[in-house]
């Protein structure tokens, strides 16, 4: 880290500080920024965060017994003997500002992204973009919520020379937060679909709680946006910011063409810029992912990167965990394992892929979460396109399973099968699969998934 003492976070969070020691300890300097407890080690700052389950001010003094420098706390006390408490009103408030007066530590180039639907594979392909001229600090897995971001802000370093940091939200108000802290001199927003649509009441809402990002950006910033999306393109006009637009079917700034999808594993398409064209191979399926590369292409040109620069980190990204692996399995199945979340729009993009498959093509669908009184609806809108795709077995799990499957059989789908967990699918499913089929799984989250990948890649 760089440095950053007692005194700085005190400052930047109107803390109090609580301590036994007679020194001046407003210039010893933390060395890392914890949220658990496990983590604590010399020099480190603890926040006591309050979870559903836990209160992490029940383990402020074990981090003292660690060697932990200081504690946030909600709480007035001081500590058993050396350390400092840093008294505030709100610990995770404490967090985010704390990491925003970190941050503006930093006079390098910093990347926000946000989306309703691929974001996480958006800001991994705008990094390994970047990263092929600049040291890069990005968002690891899926830290993109109030503790995710204030942390990866943290883990920068005096060698990086860019950041790329990925913001969710579910709820108005929380782009703002993550922003203030984040602070971005690029803005992308990969697309507005209907993820969590249940918190933001319409796609309208869903627009205006993404565009809280601009709000701290620098009107000499720049919004890269999706000109494909029939929301993202009302925003013409509106932003202080200059905008870069990038899509397939509407050519503007950064456009491709000639997409062509490489069995089940690339697509290739050729990258329009306003500096010239590159024929890139996406080192993962679907159309969606033409996008993807398209905005990372965006970032690296606005970033001074070469479109050499630009091919090699598009076709050299490599996509975090369950996000669209193909996989083999022993017992003859090709596996399109996409089961890191799901809503509507990336479900059928999915099912996209799959109707590309040689052989059976079988969906293994679950619970799309965060629609709200759009769920019915919606979940047999996946069925009916199931069908439309000619899908050849499609096996609904879960919640609003029935109305995915009356979906698919209105759509003419004769083989389909509903279960209410994957155990029972386990047990009366599988004997249905034959060696050759092509087998795409993708739920929410909470379906966790995972466990049927496993249960398939166990089967000779």
């Amino acid at each position: 880290m760089k440095k950053l003492t007692i005194g700085d976070i005190a400052q930047a969070t109107g803390a109090k500080i609580l301590t036994k020691e007679t020194d001046n300890v407003k210039e010893r300097c933390v060395t890392k920024v914890i949220t658990d407890s496990r983590q604590a080690a010399e020099g480190a700052l603890f926040v006591p965060l309050k979870g559903e389950k836990t209160d992490g001010h029940l383990f402020i003094d074990q981090c003292f017994e660690k060697g932990a420098l200081a504690c946030f706390s909600e709480e007035e006390r001081l500590p058993a003997d050396k350390g400092v408490i840093l008294l505030v009103e709100n610990c995770g408030q404490a967090l985010l500002d704390a990491a925003s007066f970190y941050r503006g530590k930093f006079e390098i180039p910093f990347v926000g992204i946000t989306g309703s639907v691929g974001k996480t594979t958006t800001k991994d392909m705008v990094a390994s973009v970047l990263s092929q001229k600049y040291n890069t600090l990005w968002t690891q897995g899926n830290y993109n919520n109030d503790i995710g971001v204030p942390l990866t802000l943290f883990g920068l370093e005096e060698s990086h020379e860019a950041a790329v940091i990925e913001m969710g939200m579910n709820h108005f108000g929380e782009i703002r937060r993550l922003a203030a802290a984040a602070r971005p001199d690029i803005g992308l927003i990969s697309n507005v679909g209907v993820a969590h649509i249940e918190y933001l009441g319409s796609r309208e809402g869903i627009l205006q709680a993404k565009c809280e990002m601009f709000e701290h950006m620098d009107e000499k910033g720049v919004a890269i946006l999706n000109g494909d999306n029939d929301m993202l393109v009302t925003m013409e006009g509106k932003l202080p910011q200059r905008i870069v637009w990038f899509g397939v079917e509407n050519k503007r700034d950064f456009y491709a063409d000639g997409i062509e999808m490489v069995e089940l594993e690339k697509t290739k398409c050729t990258i329009h810029t306003p500096k010239g064209s590159v024929e890139v191979n996406i080192p993962l399926p679907g159309n969606h992912m033409v996008l993807n590369a398209l905005s990372a292409a965006a970032v690296g040109m606005e970033l001074g990167l070469t479109l050499a620069e630009i091919k090699a980190g598009i076709e050299n990204f490599v996509p975090t965990k369950n996000r669209m692996a193909v996989m083999e399995t022993e017992g003859g199945f090709t596996l399109l394992n996409d089961v890191y979340n799901a809503n509507p729009v990336s479900t059928k993009a999915s099912l996209d892929i799959l109707a590309n498959a040689k052989g059976r093509k079988v969906a293994f669908l679950g619970f799309m979460g965060e629609l709200g009184e759009y769920a019915p609806q919606m979940h047999k809108e996946v069925g009916a396109y199931a069908a439309e795709k000619k899908i050849d077995l499609l096996f609904c799990v879960g919640n609003f399973s029935t109305d995915m499957a009356a979906g698919a059989r209105e759509g003419g789908m004769e083989q389909v099968y509903c279960y209410d967990t994957q155990e029972e699918f386990w047990e009366k499913g599988m004997d249905l699969l034959r060696k050759g089929d092509t087998i795409l799984l993708k739920a929410s989250r909470s379906m966790g998934f995972e466990k049927t990948v496993e249960k398939l890649q166990g089967v000779k």
